[in-house]
């Protein structure tokens, strides 16, 4: 694919990521590229490897896993990360993760009890030792 293409493609993906929490169209998105609806979907998939609506899924449940680990309550993050359903929401997210909002919550809380300490989850145990230790 060369750069004219990926570059318009760039641009709708960066809109889906700035706002995640709104609802986004194929259209908008094609808009957005310069391309039509057809060909911007098989053009997307083609360079992402997922379709918009995968990707706005996924970026929507990265921000409710970030929020649900600061301890903020299940239905506040539903409607933060633009769902209008609870139950819409819980199910997709326990779909998704294999357990319901509040469990995959309780679960984190008890891996990271001070939300500050969240960026560790993504740090490699033999590092965090290493540097526990005091070497």
């Amino acid at each position: 694919m060369s750069d004219w293409p990926r570059q318009r493609l760039l641009i709708a993906r960066d809109l889906l990521r700035e706002r995640y929490n709104e609802p986004l169209s194929l259209r908008e998105l094609a808009a957005a590229a310069g391309l039509s609806e057809f060909h911007f979907l098989r053009a997307y998939r083609a360079a992402f490897g997922e379709t918009p609506h995968e990707h706005f899924t996924r970026l929507r449940l990265d921000q409710a896993k970030r929020s649900l680990a600061r301890g903020v309550s299940v239905t506040e993050v539903c409607f933060d990360v633009g769902y209008s359903s609870l139950g819409s929401f819980s199910s997709l997210f326990a779909r998704t993760t294999g357990r319901s909002p509040r469990a995959w919550q309780r679960e984190i809380r008890v891996l990271v009890p001070v939300p500050a300490d969240l960026p560790r989850l993504n740090v490699p145990g033999c590092f965090l030792a290493f540097f526990a230790d005091g070497k």
